[in-house]
């Protein structure tokens, strides 16, 4: 088997069952490598808490095994989760603030549960862009006044994407199986093309947000990180199910897949109608880059597909427009999450969060806090006429004048973006993409593209995610001296 760190949950769980591997030597490696590597050498700093359990937990799935219960396709495997999804355990949940450092969840976030479910081993917490990054502006993704500067494992020089940062250099390193993000608008999907890993944002609705601390109800939702397709869609349908405590997962009902690894098809990419929005990006990418990305689509045409080039979003401009959608619905949300936390506690609301922060300047303010105060200034009630009119604003431009008009009128199956361009309008629509490795720059920078579709379109942009990945390999492990 290849090194554990670079081996498939597939490949892990064949070990196991093999007898040449366990869930507990696995916890054990991992936690070796994220010592030899998070804090010390490259110091990636992507863990910014491991499960004190996570020992037992392992030893626990061995027993399960010995005595021929085998929950699943993930019993055992070891998975790290962003630090703003709750867990009632011995660790934190704190969104990356040095506010909630003291937080222990009372109850598991409902894609926690289904991890448990799955038997999943939860390894530990990953560091993020402090509160999803809607703290303030200039503050680099990845950082986080409780966990510090998580750094690209590709090298430091480079991006890391957020605000699921350390969810995607955690698994470029090796230190999970796969990880846990959120996305509110490119928060899975830039981590992966940065750090060169396989994301999925996922329909909205499509996967619970319970138990995970919000920025905005409108766009956000949690996803996989993993290093294959394979992986990704795996860990998909098990952190998918209906959850009567968030009703946009209503919406999924009759779409529940179980195991989304069934669209895995190698060939996926033949006859496939792919639209390229030429618009959205031209005037983004460098020379090399758009170089590299006509060189793909050379491929993409090569291995069977239609492209349709270009296949424009006609309103994509028009959604460039400062939208004040995330500032209402941030203090909303966060109000309500943080109103029901105990007591002892240091912030309760918006405004107590705000006042904390000031009180604690020197650890808390290092980029400052100028879009919490910014939110602050609504009413928190989502009844001024400019968030309303917005909402409906983006929702009308993403996606009947938007994508799927782009869709239907050249009977297209996806679009096709170099890099993450494109995020913000299918997370506007609440519409699926994922986000897979490409290659490198001649930097070392890692490049990658994204497929984007309609509402849950999951099994067509996995089927078509899987079929590029298949073309040849294009990534390749972090080089570290």
């Amino acid at each position: 088997m290849k090194p554990f760190y670079e081996a498939t949950i597939e490949e892990l769980q064949q070990a196991m069952e093999e007898g040449s591997s366990s869930s507990l030597e696995l916890v054990q490696q991992y936690m070796e490598r994220i010592a030899q590597y998070d804090r010390q050498g490259p110091c990636i700093n992507s863990v910014l808490e491991l499960n004190p359990d996570a020992l037992h937990l392992a030893e626990a799935a061995d027993a399960e095994r010995r005595q021929g219960n085998v929950w699943g396709p993930f019993h055992g495997i070891p998975v790290l989760l962003k630090d703003n999804i709750q867990t009632a355990d011995r660790m934190h949940t704190s969104a990356g603030s040095i506010a909630l450092a003291g937080h222990y969840a009372r109850e598991d976030a409902f894609l926690v549960k289904r991890l448990r479910e799955a038997g999943a081993i939860l390894l530990g917490k990953t560091n993020m862009t402090e509160w999803a990054n809607y703290m303030t502006d200039g503050m680099p993704g990845g950082y986080s006044s409780r966990g510090g500067q998580v750094l690209n494992p590709y090298g430091a020089e480079f991006p890391a994407g957020g605000s699921s940062t350390g969810s995607g250099a955690a698994v470029a390193a090796g230190f999970a199986a796969a990880s846990v993000g959120t996305e509110t608008s490119g928060s899975i999907l830039s981590p992966a093309i940065n750090n060169s890993v396989v994301g999925i944002k996922p329909t909205l609705g499509l996967i619970s947000r319970s138990g995970i601390v919000p920025l905005a109800h409108s766009q956000d939702t949690a996803g996989p990180l993993a290093r294959t397709v394979a992986d990704a869609a795996l860990l998909l349908g098990i952190l998918c199910g209906k959850d009567r405590e968030d009703a946009s997962t209503g919406a999924s009902a009759g779409r529940e897949v179980h195991d989304y690894r069934v669209y895995l098809d190698k060939d996926g990419l033949k006859g496939a109608r792919i639209g390229i929005p030429r618009r959205v990006y031209h005037q983004t990418l460098r020379d090399e880059e758009r170089e590299r990305f006509e060189g793909l689509l050379r491929e993409i045409a090569d291995a069977g597909a239609e492209l349709v080039d270009p296949a424009d979003i006609a309103t994509a401009e028009e959604l460039n427009y400062r939208s004040e959608v995330f500032r209402h619905e941030f203090k909303a949300d966060l109000n309500a999450y943080l109103s029901k936390l105990p007591p002892e506690l240091p912030v309760r609301s918006l405004r107590e969060l705000i006042a904390f922060n000031e009180a604690h300047t020197e650890q808390a303010l290092k980029y400052g806090q100028v879009k919490l105060e910014w939110a602050e200034e609504t009413t928190g009630t989502l009844t001024e006429p400019r968030y309303i009119l917005d909402r409906l604003k983006d929702l009308r431009l993403s996606r009947e004048e938007g994508i799927d008009a782009v869709l239907k009128r050249h009977r297209l199956d996806a679009l096709l973006f170099p890099r993450g361009n494109g995020d913000a309008i299918a997370a506007k629509a609440g519409y699926p993409s994922i986000a897979l490795p490409a290659g490198y720059l001649s930097s070392g920078k890692p490049f990658g593209v994204m497929f984007t579709g309609t509402a849950f379109a999951e099994p067509v942009l996995i089927k078509l995610a899987y079929a590029f990945e298949q073309l040849r390999p294009r990534r390749k492990t972090p080089a570290w001296d």
